[in-house]
């Protein structure tokens, strides 16, 4: 199973802006917008996570 790693670039009320940061990460890339819904509700601008198994989690 594919995992990726992304950082919360922005929040923007009910969304929030990733930016993919793992090694396959393309300097180029466009932000990935994701409903916050999907994510863990303690994330803030900075948070680093974890998607892995179509969920995303806080990395340590």
């Amino acid at each position: 199973m594919n995992r990726f790693e992304y950082i919360v670039e922005a929040i923007d009320g009910d969304y929030a802006h990733l930016r993919r940061v793992d090694e396959e990460a393309d300097d180029n890339q466009e932000l990935k917008l994701v409903a916050r819904a999907l994510l863990p509700a303690e994330i803030v601008e900075g948070t680093r996570l974890l998607y892995e198994w179509m969920q995303y989690s806080i990395m340590e």
